[in-house]
């Protein structure tokens, strides 16, 4: 079991590893598996290559992301000329339909919204405009709202989530409500935790997931 300064030191190397932070000043902490990045990097591209890479590390059950994002006054832009990268960024985008996405820039900071079919649309929308330049943070707010009216069987979900090769699906409890399904249980890392929610909302008919999966890699160790 890894201590406190082990894994602090794992995230860090993690960190340093990715070609774009290797001159990133990012402060990590760990705390019983909880690990907080904290720091000032130039673009938001660099905010999600620290938290994804923090992600992956083993021994990491939640992460508190505090890294703020700030320009160089040569880069900044005006909020008018982010709204309009942004635009031309999602309607060059085959994955997302045209005009059914809305968004708002305050001070750099991007709110999507609108309502979607499907959740790769969503997250398509938002990885569109991750590495715009002048994007300091997204709040993807963009709601599922699936054109299928089929019912949600819970065995088809049980049974897409079985089929992957890296999730074990015994420690995996599936529940479905309506157009709800909720995830839960424990798996050992936090890639097995977003692959199985990606699995769900890839259902037909869905429009929420609750994903209340734990992540404790030690769990498969004493199982």
């Amino acid at each position: 079991m890894k201590t406190n300064q082990e894994l602090q030191k794992d995230v860090q190397n993690a960190i340093q590893w990715e070609p774009l932070l290797h001159a990133a000043e990012i402060g990590v902490t760990a705390i019983d598996g909880v690990v907080s990045l904290t720091g000032t990097v130039n673009s938001y591209a660099k905010k999600m290559e620290a938290e994804n890479a923090a992600k992956k590390v083993i021994g990491v059950k939640a992460l508190v992301e505090k890294i703020e994002v700030k320009f160089p006054s040569s880069w900044s832009k005006s909020d008018a000329d982010v709204a309009r990268e942004v635009l031309t960024a999602l309607q060059s985008n085959y994955s997302v339909p045209k005009d059914k996405v809305t968004i708002k820039v305050e001070d750099g900071w991007v709110t999507l919204e609108g309502e979607l079919p499907w959740n790769f649309q969503k997250e398509a929308a938002k990885n569109a405009i991750n590495y715009l330049s002048g994007v300091k943070g997204v709040n993807n707010l963009i709601k599922i709202k699936s054109d299928t009216h089929d019912t949600i069987e819970q065995k088809e979900v049980e049974l897409a989530i079985g089929r992957s090769w890296s999730l074990d699906d015994s420690d995996i409890s599936v529940a479905v409500a309506g157009t709800t399904v909720t995830l839960t249980g424990t798996v050992n890392s936090w890639y097995q935790k977003e692959e199985a929610g990606r699995i769900a909302w890839n259902t037909p008919g869905i429009w929420h997931v609750k994903n209340e999966l734990a992540v404790d890699y030690y769990y498969a160790l004493v199982d």
